[in-house]
């Protein structure tokens, strides 16, 4: 078992207030990472899937400010369900030939702390709307198999697809307009 091996030492997590984050562009490490989103259907349960290609910008600063900015491609749409993917992807809901990406920046730097907010412009098929994100970060550790320094958050909000207009025809009765989103980051220190 692979934790009898060069990781089994005892691990310590240090959060930010115990060190600052070194500057320059942390590497996101998607192998463990995800984009997680939940969407009600028929107003009676809960559809759980994830976007499988995305790509993150996280930049500290001289002052331990970080600029963020991710993008997600919709066609990288997973639910499990081959059919269900194959018709969110059409024009009748996603249409992404027409959006193929949902991009999110960060109106400004954000100082990381142990809980923290990061509001940013959400960009898809050219609408633009503000989103807030409520970021719990889970600290920094040295990673063994790489023998490099490792941060991770994860990070919750709300987007509401009418204001995109998705899906426009489709009524909430039967999928939602709210849909939860879920984000698991780890990054890789400069």
């Amino acid at each position: 078992m692979w934790l009898n091996g060069p990781w089994s030492g005892k691990l310590e997590r240090m959060t930010t207030s115990e060190q600052t984050l070194k500057t320059g562009a942390w590497e996101l490490d998607s192998n463990h990472s995800a984009v997680n989103f939940t969407v009600r259907h028929l107003g009676i349960s809960k559809v759980r899937g994830r976007f499988n290609k995305f790509d993150a910008s996280f930049v500290v600063d001289a002052s331990g400010n970080a600029a963020i900015e991710a993008t997600i491609h919709l066609d990288s749409f997973d639910t499990g369900n081959e059919g269900r993917d194959g018709h969110v992807r059409s024009a009748d809901l996603l249409d992404v030939d027409k959006r193929p990406t949902l991009h999110f920046k960060a109106v400004e730097p954000v100082l990381v702390a142990a809980e923290f907010e990061i509001t940013g412009d959400v960009t898809l098929g050219g609408v633009t709307k503000p989103v807030t994100l409520e970021v719990e970060w889970g600290g920094v550790q040295e990673f063994q198999g790489d023998g490099k320094r490792h941060a991770g958050f994860s990070a919750t909000g709300t987007i509401k697809r009418s204001e995109f207009e998705v899906a426009p025809a489709v009524p909430a009765a039967m999928l939602s307009d709210k849909i939860a989103i879920e984000l698991d980051i780890q990054l890789i220190e400069p």
